[in-house]
């Protein structure tokens, strides 16, 4: 299972939300590309990077600070947040990117999505964002309608090789992830699951990777100290890359 520790990006600055709340944004690192260099040393091949300002209101101011990391690590790096159109694709892998996460455009733009995925394949993931079970979108502050479950199944025949899925609920609450929402949607989705939300021991390290999942991201818990990042590398096996 590979672990995807992650740089939360508003303003030009390393920051964690509670729960997607916009108002609980707080810096906790100094430098994203220094943040992304200790990741390397800790033995990450992967790093998970969210353009906040991006998912929230389209605008995309962080794209100088990406491209930082992406030219100065050897991880691959993933990067999410207003991911709307080919041209908002191109621009992101120009700035060095591995692979490029779609949320809000996934639920109102279908074709775009299928589009993205014919040109780009397995460079293209899906966000999966839900509270009580239902999709959220615009930086986690509308609701969709859709249940997750159902649009989990829409995406494996759109093409998706990839999800990535948060329980908003758990999201910087240090409270372990949503293991249930997590094993309901393997029996509903065959590609690859990142989980995200709410990992925050060795332990839950440990379940995730004994469940199968292709990955976790590694956020709050990593800057609050509850979790060694390399132990946690270790833990979860072969780094795939």
């Amino acid at each position: 299972m590979i672990i995807l520790p992650a740089i939360d990006l508003k303003g030009g600055q390393c920051v964690r939300l509670k729960q997607g709340d916009f108002d609980t944004a707080h810096q906790v690192a100094a430098s994203a590309v220094e943040t992304a260099l200790a990741f390397q040393t800790a033995g990450a091949r992967w790093i998970h990077m969210v353009d906040l300002d991006g998912a929230r209101n389209a605008v995309r101011c962080n794209g100088d600070t990406v491209k930082a990391v992406a030219g100065t690590v050897a991880a691959k790096v993933e990067l999410g947040g207003g991911v709307r159109s080919m041209a908002d694709l191109e621009t992101s892998f120009d700035l060095g990117i591995f692979r490029a996460v779609i949320g809000s455009a996934a639920v109102s733009d279908p074709d775009f999505l299928r589009a993205a995925v014919d040109r780009y394949g397995e460079r293209i993931a899906v966000g999966v964002d839900t509270l009580d079970g239902v999709v959220k979108t615009a930086g986690w502050e509308q609701s969709s309608g859709l249940d997750y479950l159902a649009f989990a199944e829409r995406l494996e025949e759109s093409g998706v090789k990839t999800i990535i899925f948060t329980d908003i609920a758990t999201d910087g609450m240090l409270s372990g992830p949503s293991f249930g929402r997590l094993a309901e949607l393997q029996r509903h989705y065959v590609g690859s699951i990142i989980a995200s939300g709410g990992v925050t021991t060795l332990d839950d390290i440990k379940r995730l990777r004994d469940m199968g999942l292709y990955g976790a991201i590694i956020g709050k818990a990593y800057y609050a100290g509850t979790i060694d990042l390399a132990q946690a590398i270790e833990e979860a096996g072969e780094q795939q890359c």
